[in-house]
């Protein structure tokens, strides 16, 4: 991978292909890997360009106070381009809703997978998910803590182990394990989401979220939808949380066609 070294130490990336550049930002239990079958296809007819927040996959630990949309224009400013399509999933769909309503000139158009809502009021099924996790990682159970996230967000409440592809768990644990290891000082130094009016979104925009997904994300996703302007909805029967796993080619086919507008 390529880095790009600053002052809180390092963000990597990769860039591949040729044409409109198109930036896929990755889930909180990923890192840039997790758009191995996606990005292929959309390298054919543009720039595609992948990297790993602050204390995901192979870019550093944050060393001080940052904003994500921050290190997102900074990595376009070093690319060299001043207007991009943004593509997001989960916490990466909020980094990318907070870049384009914090520079809504640099952004052509802007698609977001099962963002997270500032503010939600979670279900017991969230807040237990919660609990469980917190309390594999106060007693020093990674591997414990790594589970209970499969379970939540590549299973999903709406499946068995058996009607996940396989192979999937095995690709996320990876990076989920170092998500987990580097999220308190994540934690600590995250700015957090900016505040700013979904109504100010000015690009078209496509609001994506799995049918196996919990309801909270399938309620989240259609306030999206109702809040920003031209705003489309799109839902994915086969897909729990993680589309960009569970539903590549269709994920793709749906890319395509919107990037080119």
């Amino acid at each position: 991978m390529l880095t790009l070294e600053d002052d809180l130490g390092r963000l990597s990336y990769l860039v591949t292909g040729d044409g409109p550049p198109v930036v896929l930002v990755h889930a909180g239990v990923a890192d840039h890997r997790m758009w191995d079958e996606v990005w292929p296809g959309l390298a054919e007819r543009h720039t595609v360009i992948r990297y790993d927040l602050r204390g995901f996959g192979e870019s550093a630990p944050p060393s001080g106070p940052f904003r994500e949309a921050d290190d997102l224009r900074r990595l376009l400013d070093h690319l060299g381009h001043e207007r991009v399509r943004l593509v997001g999933a989960s916490w990466g769909g909020r980094v990318a809703l907070d870049f384009v309503l914090a520079h809504p000139d640099r952004v052509h158009s802007l698609a977001v997978f099962s963002p997270p809502w500032r503010g939600y009021d979670w279900s017991a099924d969230m807040i237990a998910y919660d609990e469980k996790e917190t309390a594999a990682l106060a007693a020093g159970d990674l591997d414990a803590a790594v589970q209970v996230n499969l379970d939540m967000w590549l299973r999903g409440p709406s499946r068995t182990w058996e009607d996940v592809a396989a192979g999937l768990a095995d690709r996320l644990r990876g990076p989920l394990r170092t998500s987990l290891e580097n999220q308190d000082v994540v934690g600590t130094h995250s700015q957090g989401p900016a505040a700013g009016d979904l109504a100010a979104v000015p690009v078209p925009t496509l609001v994506g979220v799995g049918k196996l997904d919990i309801e909270d994300f399938q309620d989240i996703a259609r306030r999206y939808a109702a809040e920003i302007p031209d705003a489309t909805l799109v839902e994915f029967a086969t897909a729990a949380h993680l589309i960009a796993l569970d539903a590549p080619a269709e994920l793709t086919a749906l890319l395509v066609p919107f990037l080119a507008r």
